[in-house]
């Protein structure tokens, strides 16, 4: 546990506490449909939470499986639990989990991975960081290293795929799997190009101009990272050091920076692109109550539907 002390009271910061953090709250709350919507968005996460913990196991792997990686921890493991789980139970056997932890992985997790999803590996925290100490040590790559201590979501890229070789395949935690997903299976047994998924809108944080200057191509439209398969050999590394440097210099953090560095890695190349009608991106309450898809991708207001419908499913199918 930390012991780092608050932040002082500078004016700046009572500012932000009395004045720009509530309004932020009573906007949020407005878009989420207010206070009673979120109380009963927040019980359906707490239900979810609960079933996670009284998971039943799901049947294992095949033998050769191919893996399919998840960053994940304390916070969010029951959201990783129900995706895996969503994926074994439409597609019996086809993939082997490997869990990459974020740091926060203790051994009651570490327990109920392998509980739930015989067959699964877990790459702990030390494993990792001696990976990147051997592949980007702080001394050639200091912006990364120190980016991904703060900026989580670098990890889907750094603790993935740094030093090693060969495809792999990511996914994000906060997805469903309701029919078995032909696409992806069939990209796992011959990857040849970058699979990802399509956006509702380019997210990538920072100017276009600036994107493509920095990659030498036009950014491919509509990069989402919730599924990505990418060649961990093929990720330029001193690029992706100067990109994140550049980008911070000139512009700070952003939310989806890493969807930023992942389209500039794949500027000017050959990619698959999952249908978005079969892998959606924030569907909707009736969706979520009758999923006519292969996959949700719950983001933004899309998490109501998810922590108050969609996770049921799981369980009945």
């Amino acid at each position: 546990m930390s012991t780092r002390p608050p932040p002082p009271l500078t004016p700046g910061r009572i500012l932000y506490l009395a004045w720009h953090q509530p309004l932020a709250d009573i906007r949020r709350s407005l878009r989420e449909g207010g206070p009673v919507n979120q109380w009963r968005t927040a019980q359906g996460r707490h239900e979810m939470e609960r079933a996670a913990a009284r998971m039943p196991p799901v049947p294992a792997p095949s033998a050769g499986a191919p893996e399919v990686c998840f960053l994940t921890g304390k916070r969010f493991w029951y959201q990783t639990a129900f995706c895996a789980a969503s994926l074994a139970r439409v597609a019996p056997g086809a993939v082997r989990p490997v869990f990459h932890d974020d740091g926060t992985l203790d051994r009651h997790i570490q327990e109920e991975a392998a509980r739930i999803f015989p067959g699964s590996s877990v790459i702990t925290a030390p494993e990792i960081e001696a990976r990147l100490e051997a592949s980007l040590p702080v001394a050639r790559f200091p912006t990364l290293r120190a980016h991904r201590q703060t900026f989580i979501l670098l990890r889907k890229l750094t603790d993935i795929h740094a030093g090693r070789t060969g495809w792999r395949l990511f996914l994000d935690s906060d997805m469903l799997f309701f029919r078995r997903p032909a696409a992806v299976l069939d990209w796992l047994a011959t990857p040849r190009t970058p699979l990802h998924m399509l956006d509702v809108k380019n997210a990538y944080g920072y100017p276009d101009a600036l994107l493509s200057a920095l990659g030498g191509h036009p950014i491919p439209p509509l990069v989402n990272t919730g599924i990505l398969g990418l060649p961990s050999h093929g990720l330029d590394w001193d690029k992706l050091e100067h990109w994140d440097r550049t980008l911070l210099g000139q512009h700070g953090s952003s939310y989806y920076m890493e969807q930023a560095l992942v389209a500039l890695s794949l500027a000017g190349r050959s990619l698959e692109q999952l249908p978005a009608d079969d892998y959606r991106l924030m569907p909707g309450d009736d969706e979520c109550r009758t999923p006519t898809a292969v996959l949700h991708h719950y983001v933004d207001l899309s998490k109501r539907g998810y922590f108050r419908l969609a996770w049921r499913h799981v369980l009945t199918s």
